[in-house]
């Protein structure tokens, strides 16, 4: 029996950067659609972003990775494009008026991947090695692990990292472990950073699907891809940040994950769907890494997907509030209001 169906459209526009990354997670959503529906022309609008085009400043100073969307979000608004492609740790936790997510894709690998030429992981690091990354969560993660560690801002797709590493600029770098594996960069993780050493960002490792909230045609042609477990866990993710007033340049990380009601170890599940239990940890950091705040709350999850997703947005807005408690807000203040 076929799984191919007719399109209620026949052609469909998708918007993405051009870094390869982008355009692989492009490449991927248009060959599950095209696998769905074989007889709907699906285009690729390729557009340079203002993220793209920066890349000597930090996110956190410039508007924080947002800029890797509005452009993108402008070709939806303007119907040159029917959906965008984001890694959803890209999508900023408020929306422009009139757009929605309208699929939260099966999560890929959430972690951090340990980049080096010389070291295995982090523990091998001599005093003093230099670290790159261009994300401040992993920055104060890192510092409150080894404090002895410098960390110099690295910016640039995958492979311009990669070649800032082998140019001897860098000891190691951190990136996400699920962009090198899409790319089919595998071969460059020494290792993957322990979760309880460095939470993932919120979002990390899923792709989410933009498109017009009134375009109920696409939202019923996408409807194949969503996946209702790693929408509820993701739910609860942006819902924390969002009532830290973060963005996706902040010291903030959260993770969620589904679990057995008796299940004990984060570490063996990171991508558990199987339970009716959502467990969620965040943390908030000082730069510097001399503070790092954590919080976290489990839930039975109970009823139809709409009122998991509000458990699951109630549970984000609980451990955020955790974490407000302890002196969140004063951390992010500084950071927004330097």
């Amino acid at each position: 029996m076929s799984n191919t169906q007719s399109s209620p459209l026949s052609t469909l526009n998708i918007a993405t950067r051009q870094s390869p990354l982008a355009l692989w997670q492009a490449e991927h959503i248009r060959d599950r659609l095209s696998a769905l529906y074989p007889d709907l022309t699906i285009n690729l609008l390729k557009i340079v972003t203002k993220g793209d085009k920066i890349l000597d400043t930090p996110l956190a100073k410039i508007g924080g990775k947002g800029l890797f969307v509005k452009e993108l979000e402008q070709a939806l608004y303007e119907k040159q494009a029917d959906i965008a492609v984001h890694s959803l740790k890209d999508v900023p936790m408020q929306l422009p008026e009139g757009l929605t997510l309208g699929v939260y894709c099966k999560r890929a690998s959430p972690t951090d991947a340990f980049v080096s030429n010389t070291y295995n992981n982090i523990d091998e690091l001599p005093q003093g090695a230099v670290v790159g990354t261009a994300s401040l969560r992993r920055q104060c993660q890192i510092k409150a692990y080894r404090p002895d560690l410098q960390i110099k801002t690295l910016r640039g797709n995958v492979g311009t990292r990669l070649g800032k590493l082998d140019a001897g600029e860098y000891d190691a770098i951190i990136l996400a472990t699920s962009g090198l594996q899409r790319i089919e960069l595998d071969e460059r993780i020494r290792s993957e950073l322990d979760i309880d050493t460095c939470l993932p960002a919120v979002g990390q490792g899923a792709l989410a699907i933009e498109c017009r909230e009134d375009d109920q045609e696409v939202m019923a042609l996408l409807a194949p891809l969503n996946d209702d477990m790693a929408r509820i866990r993701l739910t609860a993710e942006r819902a924390l940040n969002r009532h830290l007033q973060g963005g996706c340049q902040v010291p903030i990380a959260a993770y969620a994950i589904l679990q057995m009601a008796d299940a004990a170890d984060i570490s063996s599940n990171l991508n558990d769907d199987n339970g009716d239990t959502l467990w969620l940890r965040g943390r908030v950091g000082e730069e510097d890494g001399s503070r790092l705040l954590k919080a976290e709350k489990r839930i039975t999850l109970s009823g139809t997907q709409a009122q998991k997703e509000q458990q699951a947005n109630q549970l984000g807005i609980d451990v955020a509030e955790q974490l407000l408690a302890k002196g969140a807000g004063a951390i992010l203040d500084a950071i927004y209001n330097p």
